[in-house]
């Protein structure tokens, strides 16, 4: 904040006139004014600093309370957003039981020696396109697999189109968790996620993820991001049977606000490189594990 002058400048002006016009008028008596006039100048910068003294401690107090004070409390609730019943409905998903009579086409389906990647995608009457995909890794466990793709510090540096990932808060009792994700694409305005997903362990080393989109009161829209609105993905790691290998298989929805063709054609084309990139990430991740916060319940 500017300062205020120690004396407005009127003030200044007029005493220093009123000194040069007296001593004009009367030479000889004119000391003991002046002697008046200085002291009352004195008088009005000592007021003066003190009263900025007492601004600048009030203003230290308050910016001291600022800092000190704990940040509000969230009373946002997210037990709710991710239920039992999405489980179940994300489980018909992945056995393919779809609602409705959708028509599926085979999008891509490659290999190499470590892993298989298949996808198809369908349209919906109502809704963005949805994709199911299967991809095998050999030689990878299902737990590896599980802390690989929960590990978003780690994917920010091998996943170039995520430039920022924030957590903005867990609920230990339901397990489900929300993020905020920054993604930039090529020649478009960045996407800005933000995202509740939630971990089950099943028999036999089998896990689910369920992952929405939801708002949160920490991140409001901004306009230099496109908020994607809808978004639902959901993903079932478990093993191959008789392989030394894991699977996991993903059906995801998400609208992007891209053009429909546009976008199907850009996975088309770009997901194999995209995969192969994720698989040789996948074989550094064991030399640098993190630690993963995210928690997973039990199925019922």
């Amino acid at each position: 904040m500017k300062g205020e002058p120690l004396l407005p400048s009127s003030i200044m002006a007029g005493i220093a006139a009123a000194s040069v016009e007296f001593w004009r008028e009367n030479p000889r008596g004119g000391w003991a004014t002046a002697l008046l006039l200085l002291l009352l100048l004195s008088w009005h910068i000592l007021s003066s600093l003190a009263r900025r003294r007492r601004r600048d401690r009030r203003g230290s107090a308050s910016i001291a309370a600022l800092t000190v004070a704990p940040p509000p409390k969230s009373d946002f609730r997210i037990a709710q957003i991710i239920s039992d019943d999405d489980l179940r409905e994300l489980i018909d998903d992945l056995k393919g039981k779809f609602s409705g009579n959708e028509r599926w086409e085979n999008v891509i389906d490659k290999r190499n020696n470590l892993m298989s990647y298949n996808a198809k995608c369908m349209r919906p009457k109502d809704g963005p396109p949805k994709y199911l995909s299967v991809t095998i890794f050999e030689n990878c466990s299902t737990k590896l697999l599980r802390d690989f793709y929960m590990d978003n510090e780690y994917r920010k540096e091998w996943d170039k189109m995520v430039v920022e990932h924030d957590q903005l808060q867990v609920d230990a009792i339901s397990g489900t968790e929300i993020g905020r994700t920054l993604k930039k694409f090529p020649l478009l305005t960045p996407r800005e996620y933000i995202l509740a997903w939630r971990v089950w362990e099943g028999p036999d080393g089998v896990f689910y993820c369920l992952i929405k989109g939801c708002d949160h009161n920490l991140h409001p829209p901004q306009k230099k991001y496109v908020r994607v609105g809808f978004f639902r993905s959901g993903w079932r790691i478990r093993k191959v049977p008789g392989r030394d290998a894991c699977e996991i298989k993903m059906v995801h929805q998400e609208d992007a606000g891209m053009n429909v063709e546009m976008a199907k054609l850009a996975f088309a084309k770009g997901i194999w490189s995209y995969v192969c990139k994720m698989d040789n990430a996948l074989r550094r991740y064991p030399l640098r594990r993190h630690h993963i916060r995210s928690i997973q319940l039990p199925l019922h």
